[in-house]
This record gives structure tokens, sequence and C-alpha cells, in this order.
């Protein structure tokens, strides 16, 4: 287990650190977790460049090359896409169709054969987790594209190959895959405006503030504090990435493995979160020395 405190007293986060390492250590599972407040101050890093499977959170990519795109003036958000469940493995180019039954958003495939706006794609994708919506905007949009534009931002431990259920894919482990860090420095660039412009960062930041899974780090912070965040889910796999408005405010981005029961992955995001919420909080108070 590798944890840097790269930013700020170490006293502002040692407690931390060692009731995380705690609650790790008793859950049996792997964990990266990154953590920065967004006045710069106070940074905790625990196996940051870690691979991980990216599960959903390779959707924020795809928001922000969609929204590049639309700043070059590429496509306009208000365009309409035919909505159809046919796409193309990048193994051989075969043809694959998405299985309703995998997917949180059932009511997609109800809209086959109609069309859709490049903004509707994007919150069906954020807000309720949509593959469809995703695959559409992925072959749209071009894996090669986004992940230009991921590397163009620094953020090159986040590895977007591919859309969602590209079984052919999949059997060549050729994955979407994700580092702490990396989904560190795409949520803190766009709370910072520095993605694409402030206006689309804006508008990005609305929409993950209308994510509708709620069990992970919004589940370890007081009712009320605003969270714009992006989860993700797959076999023993749980991971949350999030802008949290509290009174000092922070990126936070934890990345679970290895946890057959999700809900327990879920319960350990929201512990490990209101450790750092805690610590952050009363950070608050404490004399500064720098």
């Amino acid at each position: 287990m590798s944890l840097l405190v790269l930013a700020g007293p170490a006293r502002a986060v040692d407690s931390a650190r060692a009731e995380i390492e705690r609650l790790i250590a008793a859950s049996g599972a792997d964990v990266a977790v990154a953590f920065r407040t967004l006045d710069g101050h106070h940074e905790l890093l625990l196996q940051p460049d870690a691979s991980f499977h990216a599960a959903s959170t390779m959707k924020v990519p795809v928001m922000i090359e969609l929204f590049r795109q639309a700043k070059a003036g590429t496509l306009r958000l208000t365009d309409q896409v035919p909505i159809v469940n046919e796409f193309h493995s990048i193994v051989d180019g075969s043809p694959f169709s998405l299985d309703p039954a995998e997917d949180s958003d059932h009511d997609m495939y109800a809209r086959v054969g109609s069309r859709m706006s490049y903004r509707d794609l994007c919150d069906a994708m954020i807000t309720v987790s949509s593959n469809l919506a995703t695959n559409l905007l992925i072959e749209r949009l071009g894996a090669a594209n986004i992940q230009q534009t991921v590397d163009r931002l620094d953020a090159g431990g986040m590895r977007v190959l591919r859309g969602v259920e590209d079984t052919k894919a999949f059997e060549k482990k050729l994955n979407n895959t994700t580092s702490a860090r990396a989904l560190l420095t795409l949520m803190w660039m766009i709370a910072k405006g520095e993605t694409v412009d402030r206006q689309s960062s804006d508008e990005m930041i609305a929409v993950l503030k209308r994510q509708q899974f709620h069990d992970r780090i919004p589940a370890g912070l007081p009712s009320g504090i605003e969270v714009a965040h992006k989860t993700g889910e797959i076999t023993r796999i749980q991971h949350d990435a999030a802008i949290v408005y509290a009174p000092r405010p922070f990126v936070l981005v934890i990345l679970i493995r290895g946890l057959d029961d999700a809900h327990k992955g879920a319960a350990l995001a929201a512990a490990i979160t209101r450790v750092l919420f805690d610590d952050s909080n009363a950070a608050l108070k404490r004399p500064r020395y720098d």
C-alpha cells in the first residue's frame, strides 16, 4: 500500500490516513483514493496510479469530449441522433447489440428508431448511466478523439478504448481502465472550468449533480451538501468520482475492487468519504502555518 501526502501540513491528514487505512484493511478490498481540496492546500493519494477497470467512470471523458467537439463546432448539442442498438467491435468491426437487462437505463431501448439530442444522450449517460446512450456517443465522437482529449488534459491513466459490451474486445482484455489520479485530474479540471471552458464545465457540473445513484460518496456526507459525481459498477467493482461542494469543497475519487457484495463496497466508499469530510471540515478551524 503506497500513500503520499503531497500538499498542506501533514498533521491535517495524518489522522484521516490512518483511519482510511484501517477501514480498507478491515474490508479486504483493493482500494485507491485520490482527494484534493479545491483550495489546493490538502491532497491525499492512496495507490493513485494503480490501474482499475474503469466501469462507467469512463463516461466522464466521453462527456468532456462531447463538449469539446461542441465548442469546436464539429457538432451542436441540439443535433438529433438516430437511436439504434447496433455497434461495432473494435476487434474486427463485427456488429453487436446491447442487452437491455444489463443496462441501468431500460427506457432508452423503447426509443430505438427515434432520435435524441446529443445533450439528452449525455444526460442519460451520466445521470442514469445509460450504456446505450454511451455507445451512441462513443461511435459518433470516436474513442481515439476521446483518448486524445484525456491525454491533452494530462489524465493518461484513463484509457478509453471502446464502448460497453464489446464481448470480443473483453475476451482479448481490451478494456477501458482508469487510475484514481486520472479521474481526480478530470474532475478537478471540470470543477476549475479548465476542460473546455467555464461555460462547458458549468454545464457538465449541472449534469453530474443530477446523478441518480447516491449510495457511495454522497452517502458519507451530511444531508444538503451538493455533489457532482459519476459512479461506476460491474462485478466486484464499485467506484465513485465526485466534486463535493462542502464548506471546504473538494474532489474525491474512490476506486474499489474485490468485494462480491456491492453494498459493502458502497458502505466502504461512504465511510472513507465521511473520514475525509470530517477532517477537511475540521481543518477550516485549524490555524494555518503555510
